[in-house]
Parts: C-alpha cells; sequence; structure tokens
C-alpha cells in the first residue's frame, strides 16, 4: 500500500485521488492540504478524503511516504521549500518552477539533499510507453528526427526528449505562432454550452540539438482537448519510422513492412474479462502491459498512477524515474520556444545549473 498526501486542490489534484479511488488496494491518500473549504467538503463527499488547512496539522495526524505538490507554479517553490525542509520526499506537479531562477534554487536543495521527483506523465501514457519500447527493438535504427504535436511546452518536450534519447544537449530554436480558428472542444470546466468559434494560439518550432538530432514542436492551445483536431507523433529513423500508431520498417534492405500499432481494450464485443484498456500489441508482440486490469483508468490516469508507483519506489531505493533536473530543462525548453516565437529569432540554449553537475544517462533509460 503506498500512503501519500496531497497539497492544493487544483484541478489536476483529482486525477491523483480518483487513481487512489478507483485503485484502492494500491493506494492511498491520507490528507490533504487546502484552505479552500468547499474544496474540503467535495473532497471529503466524494473521495472520502479529510483535509487540512495547514502543514502542521496535516502532519500532526499523518505519516505519509511522500506528498504530491499540486498548486500553481506561482507558489509552487514556496510549498516545495516547506514540504522539503521537513524531510518530506516530494513529488511535483508540473513545471518545475515558473523561471529559470526559481527552478535554479529548487536545484540547489536536490544538491543539498531533497528528495523531489517531477510527475511529467506523458512519457508513461500507455502508446508513447509502446512507442519508446518499439524505439528500444532498434527495427527503427538510428533515431534522427520527431515530430511532436500532443500537448503544449514541457509536456511536449518531455516527449521530444524520450524519444530522441536527448539529456542535456544544447539546441538551436526556432520558432513562430500564430492565431488559428476552430470550434470550442472539452475545457477544465466541462463540455461546451454554445457552437462558438475561437481564436487560438498555434506554436511552431525546429529544433535542432547539438549532436544533429532534430524534432519539429508543433501545438495548438486547447488541440489535446478538442474534437476536431488530431495528434502527431512522427518518429523517423535512419531504417524505419513510426507515424502515430503505424510502424514502417526494412527486414532488409530490399523487404519492407508495415504493422499496425494497436490497443487490446477489455469489454469490447463478447469480451468478459472486464473493461478498460489491456495493451498495446505491434506485429504479435506487447510492447505495452496496463498494469492496472478492469481499473477503469483512462490513460492520462493510468500514467499518473504509474508516476506514484515510481515515486514510492524512489523513495524506498534512492532511483530516480524523472528527476527535478529533467523536469527543469523541459521547462527550460519550452521558455525558450516562447522566447523565440516572440522575439522572432533563432535561440541557442546555454547549460543551465541543473545540468552542469548532472550525471549523464538518457532519459530513455532513466525513466
Amino acid at each position: 500500500m503506498i500512503k501519500f498526501g496531497l497539497y492544493g486542490s487544483g484541478w489536476r489534484s483529482e486525477y491523483f485521488l480518483k487513481v487512489a479511488k478507483y485503485l484502492p488496494e494500491q493506494f492511498i491518500v491520507d490528507g490533504i492540504i487546502t484552505r479552500n473549504p468547499d474544496k474540503a467538503a467535495y473532497f471529503l463527499k466524494e473521495y472520502g478524503v479529510k483535509s487540512y488547512s495547514t502543514l502542521a496539522t496535516y502532519l500532526a495526524e499523518n505519516d505519509p511516504l511522500f506528498v504530491v505538490e499540486s498548486v500553481n507554479k506561482s507558489v509552487s517553490e514556496y510549498i516545495t521549500c516547506e514540504l522539503t525542509a521537513k524531510g518530506i520526499p516530494v513529488l511535483m506537479e508540473t513545471p518545475a518552477g515558473r523561471n529559470i531562477e526559481s527552478m535554479t534554487r529548487l536545484y540547489e536543495l536536490v544538491q543539498k539533499g531533497a528528495k523531489i521527483q517531477i510527475a511529467e506523465q506523458y512519457p508513461f501514457h500507455p502508446l508513447h510507453a509502446a512507442r519508446k519500447n518499439l524505439i528500444d527493438t532498434k527495427k527503427l535504427g538510428n533515431i534522427e528526427h520527431t515530430q511532436v504535436s500532443f500537448s503544449h511546452g514541457y509536456h511536449g518536450i518531455a516527449l521530444i526528449r524520450q524519444i530522441l534519447g536527448i539529456n542535456f544537449e544544447n539546441v538551436k530554436i526556432t520558432a513562430t505562432s500564430f492565431p488559428i480558428a476552430a470550434a470550442a472542444g472539452v475545457s477544465r470546466i466541462g463540455l461546451p454550452t454554445a457552437d462558438e468559434i475561437s481564436s487560438q494560439n498555434q506554436t511552431v518550432a525546429t529544433l535542432v540539438f547539438e549532436n544533429g538530432q532534430t524534432a519539429i514542436y508543433n501545438f495548438e492551445m486547447n488541440q489535446h482537448r478538442s474534437w476536431v483536431r488530431s495528434p502527431l507523433i512522427q518518429i523517423k529513423g535512419d531504417r524505419g519510422e513510426i507515424l502515430n500508431e503505424t510502424l514502417k520498417y526494412l527486414i532488409d534492405y530490399k523487404t519492407p513492412t508495415i504493422a499496425p500499432i494497436s490497443r487490446v481494450n477489455l469489454g469490447e464485443n463478447q469480451n468478459v474479462e472486464g473493461f478498460g484498456l489491456k495493451g498495446i500489441l505491434c506485429e504479435g508482440t506487447w510492447h505495452y502491459q496496463n498494469p492496472y486490469l478492469n481499473s477503469r483508468l483512462v490513460d492520462d490516469e493510468i500514467a499518473v498512477a504509474t508516476c506514484l508507483e515510481k515515486m514510492a519506489h524512489y523513495v524506498k531505493t534512492g532511483k530516480s524515474f524523472y528527476s527535478f533536473a529533467q523536469g527543469a530543462q523541459d521547462m527550460y525548453l519550452g521558455m525558450m520556444i516562447d522566447a523565440a516565437a516572440s522575439e522572432g529569432k533563432t535561440i541557442t540554449t546555454s547549460t543551465m545549473p541543473w545540468a552542469e553537475q548532472y550525471i549523464c544517462g538518457s532519459i530513455l533509460s532513466s525513466t
């Protein structure tokens, strides 16, 4: 049983509560720290979890393995400092900080022994994890390029770094932003209430890393919740390609092959094994198997549950799964994309403090 606390009552906080609700034999939230009485009442009614107005009152009754910090980035540095000062391991919701200065200060805490990991869930999504597994088979050969149009900023960067195996290499970034009209879709407040067309900002960036690998970042705000927009993941190796859920590669120099990357769901047609994702198959091999069968978790919740399990393992063993340095690098590169777009010029990144003393090892092997 993994027992953890939750600091904050924002939108993302419910993901952790849902995971504990659907997997009660594996996770328990022993309390929530929030100063919002309405949220406190809601959490008690919906999830049966008690809330506390201060960290001190929470700790007086609870002894968590770690605390998930899920607050606005404007105060996340302060909350993380408060928790680590008491020796509590922290799983920080993204981003890793609001700016370079705040991330540098938090990294100094890590250097002094603070236990901090980042809840960057996207690399642990079933399809992304399956693609990573396919990359590791070497069927694509050497990975040269990726195009990612899936999520914003640091999340998109996390996927780019995972796919390319990039650690902290510097990069030249050229970017542009422009408005594009789109019909309203699902938002954090729920379903659309009217037929509405609104202008969204789309950012397209090219990234040329110092090792020669390249990437295209392409994201239209709210596309990940839109009914009329599609994600795009393209991974180009010198011997093959993945385009969303299709694998192409050469068996030998004269024999190309193509195969679907298929989701296998329980509960469809006459299947009575349960309901939800079973795994991801390609060419008769499981490249991802859902560790939370019959939990009815959606992909993002599966990824959050994975983060929680890996955080517990980190606390017990010291083995990092998504270090603060990695999360800070994601945020930094996302910020540089925004700067390149707003300034209209190519930006070359610099080596940040969290990269200078990092023990090199690719994100593919460390996650």
